[in-house]
């Protein structure tokens, strides 16, 4: 079963913990524009499982890919990189 082992993981600052065991993550992307060679930031959120409700507005999270959790949880916690008090 390798096709399991191949889920996506991202890196984001948590935006909301104000639902019960969910986290609204958003994820910065930065890419060149083919033609023009600007550098393009885009933002997109993301609704995450938090199952112990550890992680708080402001911190730095890695989460995954998993399966659907309900109609808009796709992801799930996987470690708090960084907390917002926390120096590097």
């Amino acid at each position: 079963m390798a096709f399991l082992a191949n889920k996506k993981t991202f890196i984001g600052t948590v935006l909301s913990n104000k639902m019960t065991k969910t986290i609204v993550v958003d994820v910065e992307t930065k890419s060149l524009h083919p033609l023009y060679r600007k550098l393009i930031v885009r933002n997109k959120k993301y609704h995450v499982h938090d199952e112990k409700n550890t992680a708080n507005v402001g911190d730095f999270v890695q989460f995954k890919e998993t399966r659907p959790l309900s109609a808009t949880k796709k992801y799930i916690l996987t470690k708090i990189i960084k907390t917002k008090g926390e120096k590097k």
